[in-house]
């Protein structure tokens, strides 16, 4: 933490009377909360070399969404690297109150942005999702991208880490070859957040919902609401205000229970076999 109190002091960021204390950041960043004068800020660190270009790229990311005007995101104070290290220097924003209004306006803006189309699936960068690198060449066809740029790759590095035997990649190139029939009614690529779990949002003060680490793409709207349901899901209000706004497919839970095997590799890959359990029901369940 030092090193990081002196690199937000050199860029005028703290002066020489702060108060510092650690903050929940992830398992990835250390994360701070530091109080100079009247202006906090939220701040992550990380090494420049593990991770290159890693608060860049979130920071795009925000900035994608926030320029919409449909949803909010922390405003970004800087992103300093010096030597190996990188820091994210963004707005303190103070935990509200997650009412009924809160997830209904929630669910409604979410469908918004979700209307906001690209014009190919993917992103004109790389990124990450968590600390593992996300990859987003641009592609016309859904059904392409998912497979080759979410689903198998995942599933190699896995079985490259010895997390995944032969038959479990297998069962998922198995499971590419049903893919025309599960997501066959997508309207356009969209923009999604791509890392939607319950620790990726905030409620503002005001009562407002604020998105935080995205791993932006233009995707399917599936991909942010899949994930909502892989921890345990949302409250009800905030499906009910999406629909109001676009109806879910037909199919939906058996698309969300597809796309969630993504952020399901990237956790078995993170933190090892206890995510397998929830992989082998999937793919079981769609052999």
């Amino acid at each position: 933490m030092k090193s990081t109190e002196k690199i937000l002091q050199r860029h005028g960021l703290l002066g020489p009377y702060h108060i510092s204390e650690p903050v929940a950041g992830g398992s990835i960043n250390q994360a701070f909360k530091f109080t100079s004068g009247d202006k906090s800020y939220f701040v992550k660190s990380n090494v420049r070399g593990k991770f290159p270009g890693l608060f860049q790229k979130e920071v795009h990311g925000l900035q994608m969404i926030e320029r919409h005007q449909i949803m909010k995101t922390p405003g970004v104070i800087a992103v300093l690297e010096e030597e190996d290290q990188q820091v994210l220097v963004l707005e303190w924003i103070a935990e509200g109150v997650k009412d009924d209004q809160f997830w209904e306006g929630f669910g409604h803006q979410l469908a918004a942005l979700h209307a906001v189309k690209g014009q190919a699936f993917g992103l004109e960068d790389d990124n990450y999702m968590g600390s593992v690198p996300q990859y987003n060449k641009l592609q016309i066809n859904w059904i392409d991208f998912f497979r080759e740029q979410r689903i198998l790759v995942m599933a190699r590095q896995c079985a490259d880490q010895s997390l995944l035997d032969k038959k479990h990649v297998d069962d998922f190139e198995k499971i590419c070859l049903r893919l025309d029939g599960i997501f066959n009614d997508i309207s356009g690529p969209s923009l999604v957040h791509g890392d939607l779990w319950s620790g990726n949002f905030m409620c503002s003060p005001s009562g407002e919902p604020i998105l935080i680490d995205p791993a932006v793409y233009y995707g399917i709207p599936a991909v942010d609401l899949g994930m909502t349901h892989l921890f345990g899901g949302f409250d009800k209000r905030f499906y009910e205000a999406y629909q109001n706004h676009t109806p879910f497919p037909g199919n939906y839970k058996e698309q969300w229970k597809v796309v969630n095997l993504y952020p399901q590799l990237i956790h078995l890959l993170l933190f090892g076999r206890s995510y397998l359990n929830g992989i082998e029901q999937t793919l079981n369940e769609f052999k």
